[in-house]
């Protein structure tokens, strides 16, 4: 999906700086979610040999809409992140040591990339009307 091509002699508009800001933490949560996934699977505290680490390849997929700003991926990156969430909550409570630590971490992240996309969502939505009710009272006469 591509977004929609500007009319002629306009500027994109720069997103407002809380829109921003929930986009940069979502952005960070994302990477740290990998991150300590791989670090997790493949040297910290391996499973087995190492096949676990797959499960970081959908956030993958998600780095691309979080850097376009598009609204599809913060919606349904919001609906995923729940599965790292309960395998987190899961591993926190039935592993020790090192890998409770690194649960307890994912957790954590999926709370906070949760939380950025949810208030990056409503900021746009909000944002979305203003603008239309502003268009629409300009177009009025």
């Amino acid at each position: 999906m591509t977004p929609e091509p500007l009319p002629p002699g306009t500027a994109a508009a720069a997103p407002d700086p809380a829109i921003q800001r929930a986009r940069d933490i979502a952005l960070a949560s994302v990477l740290g979610l990998v991150a300590a996934g791989l670090a997790w699977e493949l040297w910290l505290a391996p499973t087995g040999s190492g096949t676990w680490a797959i499960k970081v390849v959908p956030l993958l997929f998600c780095i691309g809409g979080l850097l376009r700003h598009r609204l599809y991926t913060f919606r349904w990156l919001s609906l995923l992140v729940w599965l790292y969430a309960l395998e987190a909550m899961t591993r926190a409570i039935v592993e020790s040591g090192l890998s409770q630590a690194l649960a307890v971490l994912q957790l954590a992240l999926s709370l906070v990339l949760f939380t950025a996309c949810a208030m990056y969502v409503r900021w746009r939505l909000r944002n979305g009307r203003k603008l239309a009710e502003a268009e629409a009272g300009a177009a009025a006469p």
